[in-house]
């Protein structure tokens, strides 16, 4: 490997629906190229999505909550000596009446500009890897949140088709998806997707790779549906308590796991696939890239 003769910190704030994380990057520069290393992840669960989606605005409790996280990762950003960063809020925010509230206070009182992005470019930004850099393949992103899932097509490296769905974990816990919504789910997959021959399914989000790690498959070997199934499966008949303990899940990760797990089951079976890669890179990651192509 040559020498890099430059490095630096790039921080990104990923603010979801179920959990908010700040991931610091090293960028290492020798003139045109760079490439990034993983520095360290906080991931802290506040599910601001159980406030967005079931009353239509984030209550005072979690803006408070939200408010000290950013505190904290200002100080963090100042600890590690980083010289950029990110924010990007998704679906939580976006369907919040005081988001824009929320996002300017965070501004006045922390000195962090937060962006809501749209469903499209959180898709965009989440498949702006090297990883899937490969001209001669066509893939098939799943990314599955607390409050949305988005489904995107690329083929020589764009983007031919993407949608964002209401469509989540967090949602699904507390029955916010109706039939409507999972028939057009179910529509727009048979007459985008299902019709692609020779597709590459990256399967996306937390609650993929917890799945990929408790099935017991190898890192970097695709994960076949038949372990996907029989890991959902056996996960459904744990209790609440023994998920924690045995399996030692997060709360915030025990009731969503499931759900999320059958939506991205639900899009494989339409699919018609027998297996998926799971490369557990998400949002922040793709923030990273945006960052570098800047440089």
């Amino acid at each position: 490997m040559k020498d890099f003769n430059k490095v630096i910190k790039y921080a990104t704030i990923d603010i979801g629906s179920n959990a908010i994380r700040l991931l610091i990057s090293n960028i290492y520069i020798n003139n045109s190229e760079h490439f990034s290393t993983k520095n360290s992840l906080v991931r802290v669960p506040i599910r601001l999505g159980q406030d967005a989606f079931k009353n239509g605005k984030i209550s005072k409790k979690n803006i408070q909550r939200l408010l000290d996280s950013m505190k904290s990762f200002k100080l963090l950003m100042k600890v590690h000596d980083v010289n950029k960063y990110l924010a990007y809020a998704t679906s939580a925010l976006r369907s919040s009446s005081n988001g824009k509230k929320i996002i300017d206070l965070v501004e006045k009182k922390c000195n962090i500009k937060i962006e809501i992005i749209s469903g499209q470019k959180e898709a965009k930004l989440i498949t702006n890897n090297p990883l899937f850099s490969t001209k001669s393949k066509t893939f098939c992103f799943i990314d599955v949140g607390g409050g949305s899932t988005e489904l995107t097509l690329i083929n020589n490296n764009k983007i031919i088709n993407s949608k964002s769905f209401k469509i989540g974990g967090v949602r699904l816990i507390n029955n916010l998806v109706n039939k409507s919504t999972w028939d057009k789910f179910e529509n727009w997959i048979l007459n985008n997707l299902s019709n692609k021959k020779n597709i590459e399914v990256v399967a996306l989000g937390g609650n993929i790779n917890k799945i990929f790690k408790l099935s017991g498959n190898k890192i970097g070997k695709p994960l076949s549906i038949k372990l996907i199934d029989s890991t959902i499966n056996d996960l459904e008949k744990m209790s609440f308590f023994n998920k924690m303990v045995t399996l030692k899940l997060n709360p915030d990760r025990v009731d969503v796991i499931v759900p999320a797990g059958k939506i991205y089951q639900f899009v494989l079976n339409k699919l018609d696939v027998k297996e998926i890669t799971v490369p557990k890179i998400g949002l922040a990651d793709g923030m990273v890239h945006e960052l570098i192509n800047e440089l």
